[in-house]
Formats: C-alpha cells, structure tokens, sequence
C-alpha cells in the first residue's frame, strides 16, 4: 500500500532504540524525512547511520531529553515544522505506591503527560495551517489493563489520554488527526524486564511467562513501526482519538 507520506517531515521522540526506532524506521521506509532524538549521541548516531543505509532517506539527529523544556527547543529548532510528530518517552520505574512521594510523580506526569502535551501545544497550529498532521503518543496497554506496580506510568499515561480525548475531535476536519499507540509486551529492554516483573508476581520467570501469552512471544519493534506508519498515512486520515492496542491479544477485555 502506498502510504502517501513521502517527502513528509516527521520528528520522532526516543528513538534510538526500541518502539521509537521501529516507528523512525517504518517511517523512512515510506520515503518520510525523520529527525530523530535520543539522549545518547553513540547510541543515537548508530541508529541514524542503520535508517539512512536501509531506506537512502534524509535523517537529522538529537541529542536531548524530550522531558526538559530545553530539550524541546532544541528538538522543534532541528525539526520547526513536522508534519508527523511521534510522541515517546521512558515509563518511570516500578515500584510500591506507598513508597512514592511528590516529586516522583510530578517526574512521571512531567516525563508521559505534560512532555507530550507540551509537543503538540507547540506543534498542532501549524499542522492545521498546513492542513496535514499526525500525531502519535506512544504510551501503554497499561491504560487499558493497569499493572499494580506502574502505577506511575497508570496515572500518567492516564491523564494524556483524557487530554487527548479533549482535543483530537477539533482537528479532524483540517487533516489533522492524534491517536494513542499502547503496546503491549515488546521485545525490548523494558518490554522484557515488564515480562519479568508480571511473571514474577505469579512464580514464572520472564520466559515463561512469555510463553503463556497468546501470540506466544514478544511483539517486533517492525510490528509495531508499521501500525504506527500507517496511522501517519493519507489513508489514516479518518482515525482520530483512538487508544490502539498492539499487544497481541493479550488484553482480554471485550471494550
């Protein structure tokens, strides 16, 4: 399927690895110009190197923390005008409830709330002036099935949910659309350690817990790149406001 977005800019936050590479490596594929930003300039330069080899497309690199004011500066001085922004940050630790105090959750709703919201304030204007924009906030299955020891990233993943609950209808009618990806279990450092966590709370390790899942395995960070590619393409363009859950099935609810 031809996706309609080449030539497109796109800015695509955490993406030096994991879900974010996977959404920044879909993208190029579709002849999409990516800038993408990562806190570790090795890491983040590699990456780079990997999407311009496989797709011969223009990428531009960050070396920030999309969670600092700072940060976003920077991101929006590479990338001023994106067409596709794909909103992504690490999820705060594990943990007690009892064991948080202010401060940790005003970083959680800071790093997966406010972070992300801050983005499209400073972004959605000019995707409505140029009557083209996708916006994707990566967050997590937890907000639809949520894990006792994430309450953290429950809550805050939670309130950019309902904001963008708030805000997704006004745009469709100018092509512009926001949408939630939730993944599930992936096959990355935190997806794997998540695995070990859950299994652990039931006396599997994070293999076998794994196994009981229903596809059977971890999801592909290419999987979900390409749902999130195509939540980007012109043929997207009637989705809006939707928490899509990539997870393999695993959430068991029929809502």
């Amino acid at each position: 399927m031809e996706l309609g977005i080449a030539g497109k800019n796109a800015l695509v936050c955490a993406a030096s690895k994991g879900l974010g590479r996977g959404c920044a490596m879909a993208l190029a594929a579709e002849g999409v110009k990516v800038t993408i930003l990562a806190r570790q300039q090795k890491v983040l330069e590699q990456t780079a190197m990997e999407i311009r080899d496989r797709t011969g497309v223009e990428v531009n690199t960050v070396v920030a923390d999309i969670t600092t004011e700072a940060g976003r500066d920077i991101a929006l001085t590479v990338c001023p005008a994106p067409d596709i922004l794909v909103n992504n940050a690490g999820g705060p630790p594990p943990g007690d409830f009892r064991d948080w105090r202010q401060q940790h959750w005003f970083d959680a709703v800071n790093d997966n709330m406010y972070s992300p919201i801050d983005m499209i304030r400073r972004t959605l204007d000019g995707m409505l002036e140029r009557d083209f924009g996708r916006i994707i906030n990566i967050t997590s299955a937890a907000v639809k099935q949520p894990i006792g020891a994430l309450g953290l990233s429950n809550g805050a993943r939670s309130g950019l949910t309902g904001f963008v609950a708030g805000i997704s209808r006004d745009t469709a009618r100018c092509n512009v659309t926001i949408n939630n990806l939730l993944p599930g279990l992936f096959d990355t450092d935190r997806g794997r350690g998540a695995a070990a966590l859950i299994g652990g709370g039931s006396g599997l390790s994070g293999d076998e817990y794994i196994a009981t899942l229903p596809a059977g395995r971890l999801g592909l960070i290419e999987e979900f790149g390409a749902t999130c590619a195509f939540l980007c393409s012109q043929q997207a363009a009637y989705i809006t406001g939707q928490n899509i859950l990539v997870d393999g099935g695993n959430y068991r609810g029929t809502f």
